[in-house]
């Protein structure tokens, strides 16, 4: 096989989490009087790190941010980690691929403690070697630093490692460490987002994925 070593991201390649985290961004941003009208116009905001919304985006302090992100997470860790609803057939892909002797890793920017909890709750802990994110005091936060950590920690050989994700963070990050990547098309990003940042796959949804999972990894 070309590929032994699959990086799986969370939101938007395995899991549905646009209802809690966009539930859990609209109830941060209302302590500083943003009132948003429509969840899906925070679909955007799935996937990159808290501060580069807060900050990026809607052009607040760190300060603020740091307190939005909290504000974030109190909710979040409440009740926003489970609303929340794996891909069809995601679960069957990965029995399919653990079955074939691949070695599977989730590499996500959200903390970590989380992503093991969301996991668990969807019964799918079982098919990762690892499951990494970044942590609550801020490290690990950018694609790219955890994908380098999930690479040394486990001694994986780049040639033989692909990652999978929807958002160009995905993408970045895999190449920044000289990995290949497939963008998926049934999450948070779009076709042009996905190439231009340089995937050499896309997948329009989980059917896809696994063909060019079997036939390319």
């Amino acid at each position: 096989m070309k590929y032994q070593y699959i990086l799986f991201d969370l939101d938007g390649t395995l899991t549905d989490s646009a209802e809690g985290i966009t539930k859990s961004m609209a109830h941060a941003l209302r302590h500083f009087n943003v009132e948003i009208e429509n969840l899906k116009d925070l679909n955007q905001f799935v996937g990159p790190p808290l501060e580069e919304t807060f900050i990026g985006h809607y052009g607040f302090s760190k300060e603020e941010s740091d307190i939005l992100s909290e504000l974030f997470r109190q909710r979040f860790a409440e009740k926003g980690k489970f609303e929340n609803r794996l891909y069809q057939g995601i679960k069957e892909l990965l029995q399919a691929l653990k079955r074939s002797g691949r070695k599977l890793y989730v590499a996500t920017s959200k903390p970590t403690i989380y992503s093991k909890e969301i996991l668990d709750y969807f019964e799918i802990s079982e098919y990762f070697e690892d499951i990494i994110g970044s942590e609550l005091n801020g490290e690990r936060t950018e694609k790219a630093d955890v994908i380098a950590y999930v690479l040394d920690k486990h001694g994986i050989n780049k040639e033989k490692a692909i990652m999978v994700g929807d958002r160009k963070y995905d993408i970045c990050g895999a190449r920044e460490h000289g990995l290949n990547a497939i963008g998926v098309l049934y999450g948070f990003g779009d076709r042009l987002e996905l190439e231009s940042h340089g995937a050499q796959y896309i997948a329009l949804n989980v059917s896809e994925l696994e063909q060019i999972l079997v036939s390319e990894v």
